[in-house]
């Protein structure tokens, strides 16, 4: 067993700074409940409703001050960070990234959107299509950046990899909640794995940030439009439990793996 914590937060438009002061304090108030795992929403240091410009203003590396900064909180708080930033590489591409920093403070990799949403594709660049899995402090988890979750091949990779828990930073709006309401449990279920939605509130974001459990039942979840430390346990046994009862991943066929066969090793259940 071990404890999430999502930080659904309200960022402050164009403000880096002020967000990433405003990040450290939700995350010292989670780490005093003891928490393994602690997961911040897409695009908190920005805000969403920016132009190129001005995210290539605040866009940064893996190695920039917001990366870096979260890397000393994880060991601080001795907790896995899912930390998304805006990453602007040498060339002055942007990609909607996240990384994933564990316990120790180390960087375990950075993980690039994939599938773009609507305006993004004349900003950002988009990732490879490949969803690793990174074994940290709380076990096997993916990550997949809001949009990405609505395919449900994205999901069955990961699954398919062995992943316990699929996390999905986001900015979804109020106008989508009824698919943040569905596709999560959704992708739990298909896939028996927990799924941990964490958003933002305010400037049209939905909130509502949510831990699913493997059977798709919703276990906890926030409000609609107030920043808040969403904590809950997780009880991994839920996945034995869940993967008896449903047996999904045990009778797969090898055939139905999104790309081919040849694509993924289909692991051992």
């Amino acid at each position: 067993m071990y404890q999430v914590a999502g930080i659904q937060m309200r960022p402050i438009m164009n403000n880096v700074n002020a967000n990433l002061k405003r990040g450290i304090k939700f995350i010292r108030e989670a780490a005093k409940e003891e928490v393994d795992l602690i997961v911040l929403p897409e695009m908190w240091t920005t805000g969403y409703h920016l132009s190129k410009e001005a995210f290539l203003k605040l866009g940064e590396d893996r190695n920039g001050p917001t990366v870096t900064a979260i890397r000393e909180e994880a060991k601080r708080a001795n907790a896995s960070i899912i930390c998304p930033f805006i990453e602007k590489t040498l060339n002055n591409d942007l990609h909607i990234s996240a990384a994933v920093i564990d316990n120790t403070g180390d960087l375990r990799g950075v993980v690039r959107k994939s599938v773009l949403w609507g305006r993004e594709n004349n900003i950002f660049k988009s990732g490879n299509i490949e969803y690793p899995v990174f074994d940290i402090k709380v076990g096997k988890v993916g990550i997949l950046i809001c949009y990405e979750i609505e395919f449900p091949e994205t999901s069955r990779l990961l699954a398919l990899q062995e992943a316990d828990m699929i996390v999905c930073p986001s900015v979804w709006s109020v106008a989508s909640s009824h698919r943040w309401d569905i596709q999560l449990p959704a992708r739990a279920l298909d896939n028996t794995v927990f799924i941990f939605g964490v958003n933002n509130v305010g400037s049209n974001s939905c909130g509502k940030s949510k831990l699913v459990s493997p059977l798709g039942d919703v276990l906890v979840e926030a409000s609609e439009n107030k920043e808040e430390i969403l904590i809950h346990i997780v009880d991994d046994e839920m996945l034995k439990w869940a993967r008896e009862e449903v047996p999904y991943l045990n009778d797969f066929k090898s055939k139905l793996t999104p790309g081919g066969i040849n694509k993924i090793p289909i692991p051992k259940l």
